[in-house]
């Protein structure tokens, strides 16, 4: 497993991405982003020649990486983590609060 801040990322089988993942959007400068922090703005994401991040098309927010050879994870306040080939599940930290979840805020 490799973790940086409030994402985790979890090797996965390649048969455990969903069928109905799709290609994540990106954002308007075309990074793939893990998440967002919602205190600082800065954005967890993930680099790589030959690396594909997939959201669940029933489930947007579940979040797959299919790394084919190398890729990092970068954010502004966190060290970067390299990342070998294989495939991910994204796992964000949650908190508990009274009656439901909420993600942690980085």
């Amino acid at each position: 497993m490799y973790r940086q801040g409030d994402v985790l990322l979890v090797p996965i089988a390649a048969g455990e991405v969903p069928v109905t993942a799709v290609p994540a959007p990106r954002d308007r400068s075309g990074r793939m982003i893990l998440a967002r922090g919602e205190a600082t703005g800065h954005a967890h994401v993930i680099v790589g020649p030959d690396t594909l991040l997939l959201a669940d098309r029933d489930d947007i927010d579940r979040l797959f990486v299919k790394v084919v050879s190398r890729a990092r994870v970068v954010h502004e306040e966190h060290g970067t983590i390299a990342i070998p080939a294989g495939s991910y599940r994204i796992v964000r930290q949650r908190e508990y609060v009274p009656g439901s979840w909420r993600p942690v805020a980085d």
